[in-house]
């Protein structure tokens, strides 16, 4: 049998293979260009990381990505201030305005160049949902990250202040300086309202004051509102213009009448507004001080020599000595008539009992032992040791 042998047959290349094979070879570089891009991604994001501190914990990883990679491109601009102008700028944002408006108004306002940046900054660290509504002190030479974080820490919209009836000058310094939204040191307000300060103009009612005395006593006492940053002048000026319109032209004319100047009125209701707790006892208060005065008699007021013997921190010491030994001039122990000058700032109390005492011949009082600190007046010596506590 004759048995043919065949070579055999190559099959023509198959299309679909060929396509498979290219198939993989695109999966592959797309992988290898995906392992790439995510490399990249990494890297950056690890620099953002180190330049920018940690990122919102809201942000997917493509936003945080497309902001790292932002963020880093302008690094140079993101820590350059607008100008090197450091005055101070009072900024106000209200309810409800974003991070780009808020953005938008700051570079309107010439405290930042780019308004982006500053938004885009403020979304990778997550400060763009904690803007709080309210003012703020900024300026130009801030940084974007400075502002940032200073715009998610808003002073309050006033500042609320009181100066209580009593107080000494310095303690009306001590407290405003004590308020951190406000733009005032000690140093600096008692440079404008302590002894040889520049008084300010416009305020004929200080016309009668020595050279060199402080503003103590016309400091009036109240509850004050005022915007945050305001200064030492603005808030002296307040409360001047404050007891302007509080001790009348009558009341002045009035003290007149007694025989006082304003100044020896105010004088004189400082010391009352130290010695008196209630109100109706002031005017009685007041005509024993009168009433010593036209004698001839030393005041003899307890707190003219505390105010002689105050040191920091310790404005209205406990007496615990014979007064009559402290040889200062504010001392009415020591000296006859009135102090030089007001020994503290005097309410409307006290200031319409200085120009306006009660009718009496009481020249003593002495506190009750009761605790209710009110007063035994007297008019005779004797009368007043026999008032006494046991």
């Amino acid at each position: 049998m004759h048995i043919e042998h065949h070579s055999p047959r190559k099959k023509p290349p198959s299309s679909a293979g060929g396509l498979l094979r290219f198939f993989f070879f695109l999966i592959a570089l797309a992988l290898a260009g995906l392992t790439a891009t995510v490399s990249v991604v990494a890297l950056r994001g690890g620099l953002a990381l180190a330049d920018f501190g940690p990122p919102a914990a809201d942000l997917n990883p493509l936003e945080r990505a497309a902001l790292s990679v932002y963020l880093l491109a302008n690094r140079t601009a993101l820590n350059t201030p607008a100008s090197a102008d450091a005055a101070p700028v009072q900024f106000a944002v209200t309810a409800g305005q974003n991070a780009n408006t808020v953005s938008a108004r700051l570079a309107d306002s010439g405290l930042v160049r780019n308004p982006d940046l500053l938004s885009r900054y403020m979304r990778y660290k997550g400060l763009d949902n904690q803007i709080e509504a309210g003012n703020f002190t900024l300026n130009a030479a801030m940084t974007i990250p400075e502002i940032a974080q200073t715009l998610i820490k808003a002073a309050p919209q006033e500042v609320i202040v009181r100066v209580w009836e009593g107080w000494r000058i310095e303690q009306v310094a001590e407290s405003l300086a004590a308020q951190p939204n406000l733009a005032i040191t000690t140093d600096g307000f008692m440079a404008l309202a302590g002894p040889g300060g520049q008084r300010p103009g416009g305020y004929s009612f200080l016309a009668d004051m020595p050279a060199g005395a402080s503003l103590e006593g016309y400091l009036f006492p109240d509850t004050y509102r005022f915007l945050p940053g305001t200064s030492a002048a603005a808030v002296v000026a307040r409360f001047l213009s404050e007891f302007d319109s509080q001790v009348t032209t009558q009341m002045r004319s009035d003290a007149a009448a007694q025989g006082l100047t304003l100044y020896q009125a105010v004088t004189l209701a400082s010391i009352i507004e130290r010695e008196a707790v209630h109100d109706e006892e002031r005017p009685v208060i007041s005509s024993v001080f009168h009433n010593r005065l036209r004698l001839g008699m030393n005041l003899d007021a307890d707190p003219t020599t505390q105010y002689g013997l105050a040191q920091p921190g310790d404005w209205w010491p406990q007496l615990n000595l014979d007064p009559r030994t402290v040889d200062d001039s504010y001392n009415t122990y020591a000296h006859s008539g009135l102090p030089p000058g007001p020994i503290a700032n005097p309410g409307l109390s006290s200031l319409r009992a200085a120009i306006y005492p009660a009718a009496t011949d009481y020249l003593y009082f002495r506190a009750k032992c009761d605790g209710s600190q009110t007063h035994n007046f007297s008019v005779t010596y004797e009368q007043h040791v026999a008032n006494a506590c046991p």
